[in-house]
């Protein structure tokens, strides 16, 4: 009787651990790795962050040995050196030097930062400032509803480009006390980007909240004495995650572009604070000599935002509820 007890509770035991849902993002991974170019474009985009982040410290503890000097010297230090400029990939400089003697690969990488820094904190404020707002909007309806979703389209149909161009001009000459010089403008970039693009996500989380406020578990929070903030920030903007990331993510590409164009153009950051676009801006003068110094950071460009995009799109298939494993 005791071992067929033992028996008996084994297999419940097994049977409960075949019945115990797989955890949820077990499953979104799974859904994934479905997407092929989308997980090759996550491990791109890991590696492009550990690069930029570790690479100039690497290679500022890295030295050669100048035939010239006679000495070792450091590999990556930011210093100018007139005697090698515009020099050609080598040994010593694995993707040459600019105009200044300065080399490109840690330049790349120094101006990685700032871009990417950029582009995610513009995404970060824009999508949860949107969200917020949207599932306001779509929570109490009413009046409430009319006047965000009215200053949304006031918002959309302004011609971005021309704003941004002047407000980026505008703006040049300012500083703020408690920001490093270097980053004045990157904040002030930051700023304008979020405050005209947060429209997608806000129309986008009201969508979802309009199919969300009247279901059961709503009107129980109601009755559990839930106020409406509570219930906005508890229940509503959870459950409006999943395509507000998918919107997030395909951003990031977009954000990384609007910053490039500015800086190509001159009313984004200033030298000699690196971007990818502003390298790009420096180029102009020596695309005859040396056009090496444009390839690389449109290199940059064109993989960040195509890996941002295909993995937006595999996470807008993971994320759907009404795919099946």
């Amino acid at each position: 009787m005791t071992v067929a007890k033992i028996d008996l509770e084994k297999l419940q035991e097994e049977a409960m651990a075949l019945d115990k849902p797989e955890p949820i993002l077990v499953t979104y991974w799974k859904r994934l790795r479905r997407h092929t170019l989308a997980v090759v474009s996550l491990f791109t985009l890991i590696a492009i962050v550990l690069g930029v982040i570790f690479g100039p410290i690497i290679m500022n503890q890295m030295t050669y040995f100048n035939v010239q000097k006679g000495e070792y010297v450091n590999y990556g230090r930011d210093i100018q050196d007139l005697a090698s400029q515009n020099a050609s990939p080598s040994a010593e400089h694995w993707l040459g030097t600019d105009e200044l003697g300065r080399d490109v690969l840690y330049r790349l990488l120094i101006a990685g930062r700032l871009s990417l820094t950029i582009s995610f904190a513009v995404v970060l404020m824009r999508e949860t400032f949107g969200t917020f707002l949207g599932s306001v909007s779509g929570y109490y309806g009413g009046k409430t509803d009319t006047f965000i979703q009215r200053l949304t389209e006031f918002i959309i149909v302004l011609p971005s480009l021309p704003i941004l161009l002047t407000l980026a001009s505008i703006t040049r000459e300012i500083r703020i006390p408690i920001i490093p010089a270097e980053w004045t403008q990157a904040v002030i970039i930051i700023v304008i980007l979020s405050a005209l693009g947060w429209t997608g996500s806000c129309r986008l989380s009201r969508a979802m909240v309009l199919s969300l406020r009247n279901q059961e578990f709503t009107e129980a929070s109601r009755a559990l004495g839930m106020s409406n903030l509570q219930i906005i920030i508890r229940h509503m903007i959870p459950n409006t995650l999943a395509p507000i990331i998918v919107s997030a993510t395909l951003g990031l590409g977009g954000v990384i572009l609007v910053e490039s164009a500015l800086s190509f153009l001159g009313f984004g950051i200033n030298p000699p604070v690196a971007t990818w676009g502003n390298m790009l801006q420096d180029v102009q003068t020596d695309m005859l000599t040396a056009p090496w110094k444009a390839f690389f950071p449109g290199f940059f460009i064109l993989t960040s935002v195509l890996a941002f995009n295909y993995l937006g799109d595999g996470l807008r298939d993971a994320l759907d509820p009404r795919l099946k494993l």
